[in-house]
């Protein structure tokens, strides 16, 4: 119950998830990196959420490093935004 309650007066999973997705693309404020700290703490869907954008990310970058590609960082963000939009964020 506790969890229940911090987890609302943090940050909501749809507020950590952009904010995970704007870190990605950009630097976000030191108040907005403290919230999501305190939500991957407490919050075990957004923290795995983490782990796997972390990895696709990796995962694009070394795919692009190896390959010469056509394809740019705008692309990618571009991607995650549609599969975002696709997953009802």
């Amino acid at each position: 119950m506790v969890k229940k309650v911090l987890h609302l007066l943090f940050l909501p999973c749809s507020e950590a998830t952009l904010l995970m997705e704007k870190r990605n693309a950009q630097a976000i404020s030191s108040k907005e990196n403290w919230k999501l700290s305190m939500h991957l703490m407490i919050c075990k869907w957004c923290k795995m959420y983490n782990k796997k954008l972390a990895l696709l990310d990796a995962l694009f970058k070394k795919t692009l490093s190896e390959k010469e590609s056509e394809i740019k960082e705008f692309d990618i963000q571009d991607f995650k935004n549609k599969m975002i939009e696709k997953l009802d964020f």
